[in-house]
């Protein structure tokens, strides 16, 4: 039989209690989204108010969120949101997404095509995916 020395034994009892306590993974222990939606990031989307292409997957999200809340630009698949008809949560959109998931072809999609999103929001956070 083999002894394990009181080390090994606390590091082992302290995992376990992470574990159990969920802190030792975001997707155990997170709730679920405040909102979720879908949108078309269609051409309009991809060209802010004065004209100028938009080069990140964040800035055309946001663009998108602006035509459907503040320009009446919407395109047949977008759906409501509470969260982004505010212009206040939309200017904090890019840094939701530094601390959120997109994919690298996720991104690519947004930037050079007109996929339909799916975006789950969390309080400081938002998870970006193409609709399947």
């Amino acid at each position: 039989m083999k002894h394990f020395g009181v080390a090994s034994l606390t590091a082992a009892m302290a995992l376990l209690l992470l574990v159990s306590l969920g802190l030792g993974s975001r997707a155990q222990a997170q709730p679920p989204p405040l909102e979720t939606y879908v949108a078309r990031l269609s051409q309009q989307d991809h060209y802010n108010s004065n004209g100028v292409r938009l080069l990140t997957a964040a800035g055309i999200i946001r663009q998108d969120r602006a035509n459907y809340y503040e320009f009446g630009k919407r395109d047949p698949e977008d759906t409501p949101d509470k969260y982004f008809s505010s212009v206040a949560n939309r200017a904090r959109l890019e840094q939701m997404l530094l601390h959120g998931t997109i994919s690298a072809a996720t991104n690519n999609e947004i930037v050079n095509h007109t996929p339909l999103i799916v975006v789950k929001v969390w309080e400081n956070y938002i998870d970006v995916d193409v609709y399947k």
